[in-house]
């Protein structure tokens, strides 16, 4: 599955977003003080990059393949490599553990 640049442009943006959203709900929920303020900041500025990436294919400037195809991709993309990055830290401790 090749990708352009259009459809690599709103991955990496979906991912910043999904990222920052779920980093400052994180924050909100368990930090205190200016951390939370932090965590809100981070919510929400996540939030308003899914909505102008959105937006921004909406209007046409993101190229023609269509919006969800390009969500299911990223989301793909993003959960491969959280597989990936779970299964190395297993090995990680196992071989941590074994010395």
């Amino acid at each position: 599955m090749a990708m352009g640049m259009f459809e690599f442009g709103t991955v990496l943006l979906l991912t910043l977003g999904l990222g920052l959203l779920l980093s400052g709900v994180f924050t909100a929920y368990f930090g205190r003080g200016k951390s939370r303020k932090v965590g809100m900041a981070l919510t929400i500025i996540g939030v308003l990059i899914w909505i102008g990436t959105y937006m921004g294919h909406y209007e046409g400037f993101l190229g023609d393949t269509g919006f969800m195809d390009i969500v299911m991709t990223g989301l793909f993309y993003v959960g491969s490599f959280i597989i990936g990055a779970l299964i190395a830290l297993g090995i990680f401790l196992v071989a941590i553990m074994k010395t």
